[in-house]
């Protein structure tokens, strides 16, 4: 019987240990999906404060990483754990300097302290004695891992034949370093026409030197080698797009299910839809909306900034709160930028009979809106996946979305939801107005679409299925370089 293939799987976020959006619910499911496919896949992630300051299952590994870097070895240590609920390892770098601060991200030298991490990551794997088949990299703070791979690593025969995958979850996040991080990494190689003189762009360097590259969704693959959508990279993006493809992440199932989760009133299903009615009269009380049963209630749950398409939303509001499609309540949870904040803020203080606001974080509320709601708003600008129209599908709330990257991949209009093209209040606000009316005056067409996206299979198990192809074609890729 054949070994399983080994992966080695590095992110700087896995869920449930460290996560600031989408990258950390990939790390902490994908893994998982592929380990129950038969791979043996091993994570490896920082060991960030929560880890060091200890985390319940997770114990210090008897060892010492001496770490080759242009300043000399660097010592680090390592933890490990496993992914909750699997048998997937986890192992956590740790180099008190580097990563034993406050957050993740935002420190002038975090080109540095992620090319250490990516470096290490190969040592842990020679000390615990375990040799990759391939390396799977998500986005620029794992990609030096990919460059020392394919340059400075073929010196050493260990890592011949080791083929890679490169992850691209937000393209706009690039790691911009100097060159002097090449030193530090003690690589050779050549400037691309990407990077400016003296500059490391590590996101640009993922996408030259990885094997096979891929991003979140089918639709964002396509919009990336675009000027419009490629944020300076698409001229490369093209170069590469025999390697370029897109697998839609998928859902933690476990986590988000209508008829299991501890977090709702009631529970149902599509089989049991009454029950949702209850979790409808809970969101209004708990918002603090009048319990009027008929009326539908939109709702936005939202990082605030200005990838997620926010300032179509204040006029459109105004059209909503003063009844220009009929009676309605809107929810909105999320916090980030001031301006958007205040938007909603006032709009709520003025209608606050029909809306409310929450700002900032509120845990257990975010639940309670997708399985209280009757309709799910994400009119980004760009999404390279998006993960609340899975969910809000799941719960029996219809998406409206701008049919942009993932949204577009999993929201079809008329059938699991509404979407809109132009990014604009007019297109928006038509696809509300056309949502709203088949809910107020054709109940069964609105429950067969309600029905259709919560049938719909977003599950990770679909989507390992497509990353253990990519392995295969990474694997024969470097075999044929080799």
């Amino acid at each position: 019987m054949a070994e399983p293939l080994r992966i080695l799987f590095l992110s700087a976020e896995v869920a449930p240990f460290a996560k600031t959006g989408g990258l950390g619910d990939v790390g902490g499911s994908l893994p998982k999906a592929l380990h129950a496919l038969g791979f043996d896949v091993r994570v490896v992630m920082p060991a960030y404060r929560k880890i060091e300051a200890g985390y319940p299952g997770v114990q210090s590994m008897p060892l010492r990483l001496d770490v080759p870097t242009g300043s000399g070895v660097v010592h680090a240590g390592a933890f490990e754990g496993k992914l909750p609920g699997s048998e997937v390892p986890v192992y956590f770098i740790a180099q008190n300097n580097l990563f034993n601060r406050e957050n993740i991200y935002g420190y002038g030298d975090d080109s540095y302290r992620f090319a250490f991490f990516s470096r290490a990551a190969f040592a842990l794997t020679e000390s615990i004695n375990w040799r990759p088949d391939v390396l799977h990299a998500h986005d620029w703070h794992s990609a030096p891992a990919i460059v020392w791979l394919s340059t400075a690593g073929q010196a050493n025969p260990r890592y011949h034949g080791v083929g890679s995958v490169f992850t691209i979850h937000n393209l706009a996040h690039q790691g911009l370093s100097s060159w002097n991080i090449f030193d530090y990494l003690q690589l050779y190689t050549h400037s691309l026409k990407e990077e400016a003189y003296g500059e490391v762009n590590f996101m640009a360097r993922g996408i030259y030197h990885a094997n096979i590259i891929n991003t979140v969704s089918p639709t964002y693959a396509r919009e990336i080698m675009t000027p419009d959508g490629g944020a300076r990279l698409d001229g490369l993006l093209r170069h590469r797009q025999g390697d370029l493809h897109g697998i839609l992440n998928g859902l933690d199932y476990d986590e988000w299910n209508p008829a299991t989760d501890p977090r709702l009133p009631a529970h149902f299903d599509l089989d049991d839809l009454e029950n949702r009615a209850e979790a409808r009269r809970a969101l209004q009380a708990t918002v603090g909306l009048p319990q009027i049963p008929d009326v539908p209630i939109l709702a936005l749950i939202s990082r605030l900034d200005w990838q997620k398409g926010l300032e179509l939303m204040g006029h459109t509001l105004h059209m909503l709160m003063n009844s220009y499609s009929g009676p309605a309540q809107f929810v909105v949870l999320g916090s980030g930028a001031a301006e958007y904040e205040n938007m909603f803020a006032q709009l709520a203080a003025y209608h606050r009979d029909k809306m409310t606001a929450y700002i900032g974080y509120h845990a257990g509320l975010a639940p309670l809106i997708y399985a209280g709601s009757d309709m799910f708003l994400m009119p980004s600008r760009f999404e390279p996946c998006g993960l609340g129209q899975m969910i809000a599908m799941r719960y029996g709330s219809v998406p409206i979305v701008r049919a942009t990257g993932g949204l577009a991949d999993t929201v079809h209009d008329g059938y699991t939801g509404f979407s809109f093209h132009d990014f604009s209040v007019g297109a928006l606000w038509d696809a509300i107005q056309r949502a709203t009316f088949i809910y107020n005056v054709d109940r069964p067409n609105w429950r067969r679409i309600q029905a259709n996206g919560m049938s719909a299979d977003f599950s990770w198990q679909r989507s390992a299925q497509g990353y253990a192809q990519l392995y295969e074609w990474a694997q024969a890729q470097q075999r044929y370089r080799g």
